[in-house]
């Protein structure tokens, strides 16, 4: 039959998935990074869709199409939830039970508060004080302790190796996320202050572990909303890997996301934002 529906022009498309998002019957889906028309008969022709698109890449227009099939998007968008569902609670038993029941690995979100840090601080320096009033050694460990109270860690989430996080979890909700090769930390020293207050770190290193990161971080971006995405590599060739990895994620998410990528030299500098 010869009906209104909807078109997408793919030269205009920027793969931000709004119109995927407006879709209430899910005739939208991103593909390679492009929104497309999955089916005629899910499109009811009303265009939610329309007021969505940023760049003006969907209109309407009149051709050859199957009937709006209302039963066969219901029976779609049940299967969806189930599938949600089921997700859901895969995701809810790893963190339970991750890796065969590893409790190490568990996914945890760690709340600090300045009272928290008080008190981590104040048991380091009641420690540092008993140690010096117990030989003389305890005055070289009080400077050192001393020099460690300003510093506490900003850390916000558990598990953070790549490998081992989860692809959904509650502190992805709205989070800046940081993927860092795990040498930036030992590098930079000002670390946890520049790059891990207030995001969700998540590292790894593409040489030993010798796997491509893309597809868990693509997973983790999708099923969560990430506000951004910080990469922090370092200026050595194998760090390539990581920022390639985390670029092609985002790609293959669908989503359009603000991202960076920061280069630490093997001294320590920052070389770039």
């Amino acid at each position: 039959m010869i009906r209104q529906i909807i078109r997408i022009d793919e030269e205009k498309c920027n793969g931000c998935g709004l119109c995927a998002q407006a879709c209430h019957e899910s005739a939208i889906a991103m593909v390679d990074g492009k929104a497309r028309l999955i089916r005629d008969d899910y499109c009811d022709g009303m265009g939610d869709c329309l007021p969505q698109c940023p760049t003006g890449a969907i209109s309407f227009e009149e051709r050859e199409a199957a009937a709006y099939d209302k039963e066969a998007v219901e029976a779609n968008m049940k299967k969806k939830k189930l599938e949600e569902e089921k997700n859901a609670a895969q995701v809810e038993q790893e963190a339970v039970h991750p890796m065969g029941g590893c409790p190490g690995a568990a996914s945890r979100q760690i709340r600090r508060t300045a009272a928290a840090a008080a008190s981590q601080n104040g048991s380091r320096a009641f420690r540092t004080g008993s140690a010096a009033s117990q030989n003389g050694s305890g005055a070289l460990r009080t400077g050192f302790a001393a020099s460690q109270e300003a510093q506490v860690s900003q850390l916000e989430n558990w598990p953070v190796q790549i490998k081992l996080a989860p692809v959904q979890a509650p502190y992805f909700d709205g989070a800046k996320l940081l993927i860092a090769a795990d040498c930036t930390a030992y590098a930079c020293a000002a670390f946890h202050q520049d790059f891990i207050r207030g995001r969700v770190a998540l590292i790894g290193c593409p040489k030993l572990d010798g796997i491509d990161y893309s597809e868990k971080l693509a997973q983790i971006i999708r099923n969560n909303d990430i506000k951004s995405v910080t990469i922090v590599r370092m200026e050595v060739p194998c760090c390539g890997g990581l920022e390639l990895a985390a670029k092609k994620a985002l790609q293959e998410s669908g989503k359009f996301i603000p991202w960076q990528v920061t280069t630490i030299s093997i001294d320590g500098r920052v070389l770039d934002y």
